[in-house]
């Protein structure tokens, strides 16, 4: 069987008991980065074959994988940090295992987009979920659409783009739309910063970005 297991967003006490057993009884660890996903693992002593999983490799070995779960074997997927599928790798082996009446688990965990959208102070009954948003071909098709939701927006940002992403939404969504932008979640300089677009935006073109990104923003009135 395949289990998803989520994992610590940055403070590495936030792995479940289970997710530990899990990891420790699987004869095989799929990882984003192997080197990242090793930390963790040595932190916990857990000393498993591990071997990576990502975007630029998942199409050439989904199918061994997936004769290996047939044969029986137990397989953990990690990503780097949060819950796997959620903007990372997952789907495509999740897809093929179903197809195959693979047992599937998914343990409840990490996510990087849950606290920032409860600790925003928007209203949080009903949101989208975007992830990254089109760099190139579709961006402005998206800002425009996004313009017009009601619900409570959440995407993920890289620290790089940020600032280029807050003027997107100034000039799709207005100045004054409320919005917070949750950085380094869990970790010892964990940031949330809060106001209105423009205000944000000021705010980190003055002072830098480091570490993961949450953006959410208030849905049109």
């Amino acid at each position: 069987m395949l289990y998803i297991v989520p994992t610590p967003i940055g403070n590495l006490a936030d792995i479940t008991f289970r997710a530990i057993d899990v990891l420790k009884k699987a004869d095989l660890i799929l990882a984003e980065d192997t080197r990242t996903s090793s930390v963790l693992l040595n932190h916990y002593q857990i000393q498993k074959p591990i071997t990576p999983y990502h975007q630029h490799n998942e199409h050439k070995i989904v199918q061994h994988l997936v004769e290996q779960l047939a044969a029986g074997k137990i397989m953990a997927l990690l990503t780097d940090a949060g819950t796997p599928g959620i903007s990372d790798p997952a789907f495509l082996l999740i897809r093929e295992c179903v197809k195959l009446d693979i047992r599937v688990e998914c343990l409840p965990g990490a996510t990087a987009f849950v606290p920032a959208l409860v600790n925003s102070g928007l209203p949080i009954n009903s949101f989208v979920f975007e992830g990254f948003l089109p760099l190139k071909k579709g961006r402005q098709t998206k800002l425009k659409q996004l313009a017009e939701e009601e619900r409570t927006i959440v995407i993920y940002e890289s620290p790089m783009r940020l600032v280029k992403t807050l003027e997107d939404f100034i000039e799709y969504f207005g100045e004054e739309r409320q919005c917070c932008v949750s950085r380094e979640l869990t970790k010892k300089f964990e940031e949330n910063k809060r106001g209105s677009l423009k205000e944000v935006s000021d705010y980190f073109k003055e002072k830098g970005v480091k570490g993961e990104i949450v953006v959410v923003i208030a849905g049109k009135e």
